[in-house]
């Protein structure tokens, strides 16, 4: 019978290579943040100073990128329907550095509305007029998925002015 595989590390003694294959092996799977790839190379038991010399080796050769972590990230998270707010929250979660959330992640874009108005006309349906109760269920729920209540607002506005 064949033994499970474990995620710690049993057998040899850790070296570079292993770690940069590990490393190469999550990336080729998505794009992660330094961070987040430092803190799964951890997991899996590997030492620190092998995990640093790797990840710098691998952002040396453009491999890892911070700043192609966070362009993916964003344009993925906003095409699902997510909101500013939540996805500057899941950036901070992954250990993306705040001046780098702020070039990649502007509130103000027009294509934040865009987005939120396709989505609401997509839960909103056919329906022409909503009472205060729906109104407020659907405000929740976009707030919820992290856009901010002024975008929200205008697109609710819009919507009702609309009919």
């Amino acid at each position: 019978m064949k033994r499970p595989q474990s995620s710690r590390l049993t057998e040899a003694e850790p070296n570079a290579e292993t770690v940069r294959t590990q490393a190469l092996a999550m990336l080729a799977r998505r794009e992660h943040s330094g961070a987040e790839l430092r803190m799964k190379l951890a997991a899996k038991g590997f030492p620190p100073d092998l995990i640093a010399d790797a990840l710098s080796g691998l952002d040396r050769e453009g491999w890892l990128s911070d700043e192609r972590f966070v362009e993916v990230f964003v344009r993925v998270r906003r095409e699902r329907g997510f909101g500013p707010l939540r996805i500057r929250a899941e950036l901070r979660e992954r250990g993306v550095a705040d001046e780098l959330i702020a070039v990649h992640l502007d509130e103000s874009d027009p294509l934040w509305l865009q987005h939120l108005e396709r989505a609401w006309t997509k839960r909103r349906g056919m329906r022409r007029s909503m009472n205060f109760a729906e109104r407020a269920r659907h405000m929740r729920f976009f707030q919820s998925r992290g856009f901010t209540n002024e975008q929200i607002r205008a697109v609710i506005k819009r919507g009702e002015a609309g009919q």
